[in-house]
């Protein structure tokens, strides 16, 4: 778990890998442990005893094919399975969800074209960034995750064009936070409903009622923030890792690999809490 993020009862993954894509077994713990703790290639290949340029060259080569297999772990149930699955707490009021959605952004090292800096400059995170959205089950199981956007792309927009509402089940039910109100026009096309806090206004007071549902909501969506700090446990998707700009192409194919080794992982909640 500490040096490639996966559990010891599916370390037999890592031969299967190295068959699937015809390499050797060292080039796939040298991405995952690459991946997991973010350590140079020179740091790499001290632990594997071959050269730093190998290490380089096998990680640009073999990540693509890696994410190609690790995206199988990346499904949506069916709504039947997620049901069957809920933890207690979504069964009374919310048993129709079958998503909670979030985005995330990883800071990338400052592009050299200023129009590039200008897109990917995130105000919120006061830096360049990649943005993503994740969408787990009640459960934790992340059952989709989209490509990476620019950072000051909303919430919304990428909501609307990641290719999200295509894998959507019409009748779902979508937990978010506030940002994602403009999303519901979108859901309710599908007949999904968007389950949120109610708005906030500077004028008005909320009433007891709302700050109730409030609470109970943001109780619940609380488990796509533990999905995404799952994420972050590896290193080299943490926060302000900062990733060089000669692997910011690859980290579409890095963060669909930590999805597909976090699905392989403990669920994030019981179902019976």
């Amino acid at each position: 778990m500490y040096y490639v993020g996966m559990p010891p009862s599916y370390f037999y993954l890592i031969d299967v890998l190295s068959q699937k894509i015809c390499t050797y077994v060292v080039c796939v713990l040298i991405c995952l442990q690459k991946i997991r703790l973010n350590q140079t290639f020179k740091g790499l290949s001290y632990d594997f005893c071959v050269s730093e340029s190998f290490c380089s060259m096998t990680f640009t080569k073999t990540v693509p094919a890696l994410a190609e297999c690790f995206s199988t772990l990346i499904l949506w149930k069916a709504g039947d399975t997620i049901k069957s699955r809920l933890p207690i707490y979504f069964r009374a009021r919310f048993s129709h969800v079958q998503s909670i959605i979030d985005c995330f952004e990883i800071e990338i090292e400052k592009p050299s074209d200023p129009i590039k800096q200008t897109l990917t400059w995130s105000n919120y995170k006061k830096c360049n960034t990649l943005k993503y959205l994740i969408s787990s089950t009640p459960d934790g199981y992340i059952n989709y995750v989209s490509s990476g956007f620019d950072g000051r792309t909303s919430d919304i927009k990428i909501t609307d064009s990641c290719g999200y509402l295509d894998v959507l089940p019409d009748g779902a039910g979508v937990m978010a936070d506030r940002g994602f109100k403009g999303v519901a026009p979108a859901l309710e096309k599908k007949s999904c409903s968007l389950i949120r806090p109610p708005s906030v206004s500077a004028t008005q007071k909320s009433s007891k009622d709302e700050v109730r549902l409030s609470k109970r909501i943001a109780s619940l969506r609380i488990h796509i923030e533990r999905v995404i700090r799952r994420v972050r446990e590896f290193s080299l998707l943490k926060p302000h890792a900062c990733v060089n700009k000669k692997l910011v192409k690859y980290v579409d194919c890095i963060v669909v690999i930590a999805c597909g080794l976090i699905n392989l992982q403990a669920p994030i909640i019981s179902k019976h809490v």
